[in-house]
């Protein structure tokens, strides 16, 4: 498993988006906030919702400078006739990554090991340098919330922004809970 911190591997790729294929490699994730959201499959079951989800909050990932890049090892072709299909993909405007050989998901770690050539439920979070912030994997039942993960994104893009500050539990930006500053003084008193 790729550690935090550790920065992606290269890779090159067809896709899927705006109702176009073109060609996306690691260098599509520099030099921005990106999502790289791995699902097992194009026309299954919990993976449109997830899909969905970050689709109808993708203006929200947009205007925090964050890029959403969807990956299963279906083809590109399989992306667009799932997009052109369902009501639920249809709402999708980012990148759709067709990862076939599965060496995409093998850089990140998130091929399944049981010979099924399908990707678990991983996301990862990269920041402009291309190295990796945050990384959930569930497992093939539980669906993941954008919602979360936008939480996730922001105490990410802001202990980013403030060295020396951490988001303990429960912060929310603009909440009630304040970062806190590590020191030899709050050590015991949290």
């Amino acid at each position: 498993m790729p550690a935090i911190g550790s920065e992606i591997k290269p890779f090159t790729a067809q896709a899927f988006r705006d109702g176009k294929f073109l060609q996306v490699s690691d260098a599509d994730l520099r030099g921005k906030w990106s999502v790289v959201f791995f699902y097992p499959a194009d026309f299954t079951f919990v993976c449109p919702t997830e899909l969905e989800d970050l689709a109808e909050n993708y203006a929200t990932f947009q205007k925090m400078g964050v890029e959403i890049f969807g990956v299963s090892t279906d083809k590109h072709f399989t992306h667009k006739a799932w997009h052109d299909t369902s009501p639920a993909i249809g709402k999708v405007q980012y990148t759709m990554i067709g990862d076939p050989s599965g060496d995409i998901a093998r850089n990140f770690d998130a091929l399944r090991a049981d010979g099924s050539h399908t990707a678990d439920r991983a996301t990862f979070l990269i920041d402009p340098e291309g190295k990796i912030q945050y990384i959930e994997i569930t497992s093939e039942g539980v669906g993941r919330s954008a919602a979360e993960l936008l939480d996730k994104i922001r105490a990410a893009q802001y202990i980013a922004a403030h060295p020396g500050e951490v988001c303990p539990a429960k912060w929310k930006e603009g909440g009630d809970t304040a970062t806190l500053n590590p020191s030899l003084d709050l050590v015991g008193k949290i």
